[in-house]
């Protein structure tokens, strides 16, 4: 640290919060405030946000913080009193899913949504088997973090859940690698009933953000799909980060051609204020209302949903997936140059404004030290990514989808001077 009142923070920090927390970057961010794609450290400098989603139609977005701040002056309280806001707000949510997801329940976080969406699971199938790939990242409750592998080895998985690999894209085309993946599912499906567990759910993030961003071919989780549901299971839609336009279309598992049986939201749904849920099949809904009680005091409150609400609208009005779309192409021609240039960028993946670049070392093995030398280049260069992936090699963009191609030029020079530092070029 160079700056001495960053320094005091710092300490302050580890004083005061619990250990258990982590900072990003060598020279740790101090953000002060917040505009469209970019973040503004307290001297003011401007700081190029390509990584948090959650503000998805960008920080501090105007129209979303004047409805959250008109419903907050107007009133505030839970889901028990009838409201015409939290109608609104499922209603749009509801119509822009296919069917058969047709009702939905909120919640505050996409921890929550999916450990809701496992117990809907459980109930519907009376089963209590969960399968996840190999590094997923779900959550932080409970049963999400036991079925959670990215959260490191000593989260241990809970006793029914069962991983598969990760899907692998080995350019034989989409039917070959969805039979790969399939099969692994068929293999976690049998080693569940071998120890006398029966499947509830497969539950998979539809870009498998945690396991290096895998996106393509379109259509190869069909096989899985009809393998979980072959064996009485129900398929999760884990949309957190996949949904909301983010791959240049509304809904991540979309673009597969599957259908889900349950959907799952997280607070990109307003814009970073604690608005999430669940949207499920209406037979799998009411079965859960007869047999349990869901109740969340802040989960789909007033302002909670105004946000979600205007959220929806901001992205209708400006275009936002359409832009998530064309922007994400030059993004991804921009990184392919890129990596066609050095040695140690590999394969770039990826769909919309999501983007996974492996990085390799003079070998063309994984390079996790590699990854976290360039994300430090790019923060010190004001250019803030992060990276993932099982070996933690994969250079990981994800910015608000309000970025345009001259926030792309930004990134890719910032990248480009940052492996020039250390990598030799082809």
């Amino acid at each position: 640290m160079t700056d001495p009142y960053d320094d005091t923070l710092l300490e302050r920090r580890r004083r005061l919060l619990g250990a258990s927390y982590r900072l990003f970057y060598d020279e740790p961010f101090h953000p002060v405030r917040g505009d469209g794609v970019w973040l503004f450290d307290r001297h003011g400098a401007p700081h190029l946000d390509a990584y948090n989603n959650v503000a998805c139609v960008g920080h501090c977005h105007p129209r979303v913080v004047e409805a959250i701040a008109r419903q907050a002056a107007t009133l505030n309280t839970h889901t028990r009193y009838l409201h015409e806001t939290i109608l609104d707000c499922a209603e749009r949510l509801t119509e822009s899913l296919p069917a058969p997801l047709a009702q939905m329940v909120f919640t505050c976080s996409g921890s929550e949504a999916n450990d809701l969406a496992l117990r809907m699971a459980r109930t519907f199938t009376g089963g209590e088997g969960l399968i996840v790939t190999e590094f997923a990242y779900h959550g932080v409750t409970q049963a999400i973090a036991e079925a959670s592998p990215s959260l490191g080895s000593r989260v241990r998985l809970g006793d029914a859940v069962r991983t598969v690999p990760s899907p692998v894209d080995c350019g034989d085309g989409e039917a070959a690698m969805g039979q790969r993946f399939a099969a692994g599912v068929q293999a976690a499906i049998d080693d569940l009933v071998a120890h006398g567990i029966r499947p509830a759910a497969l539950l998979l993030d539809g870009v498998f953000s945690s396991d290096g961003i895998v996106t393509d071919p379109v259509e190869f989780l069909a096989p899985a799909v009809a393998t979980i549901r072959r064996a009485g299971g129900l398929y999760i839609a884990d949309e957190v980060q996949a949904g909301l336009g983010r791959t240049g279309t509304m809904w991540g598992f979309a673009r597969h051609g599957v259908t889900a049986d349950l959907v799952t939201l997280g607070k990109p749904l307003g814009n970073g204020h604690p608005v999430a849920g669940v949207v499920a099949r209406r037979d799998v809904m009411d079965h859960f209302g007869e047999v349990a009680r869901y109740f969340n005091t802040f989960g789909g409150n007033p302002v909670a949903c105004a946000a979600a609400l205007a959220v929806q609208e901001v992205m209708a009005e400006e275009d936002v997936i359409d832009n998530a779309a064309r922007v994400g192409r030059y993004l991804h021609d921009c990184l392919d140059e890129l990596a066609r240039a050095s040695e140690r960028l590999g394969e770039v993946r990826g769909s919309g404004l999501l983007a996974g670049v492996d990085v390799l070392d003079a070998e063309g093995r994984p390079d996790a030290a590699g990854a976290q030398t360039l994300v430090d280049g790019l923060r010190r260069r004001r250019v803030l990514i992060s990276a993932t992936g099982p070996h933690g090699n994969v250079l990981k963009i994800r910015p608000p989808l309000v970025f345009a191609r001259e926030h792309v030029d930004r990134l890719s020079d910032a990248l480009a001077a940052s492996l020039a530092g250390w990598a030799t070029p082809r």
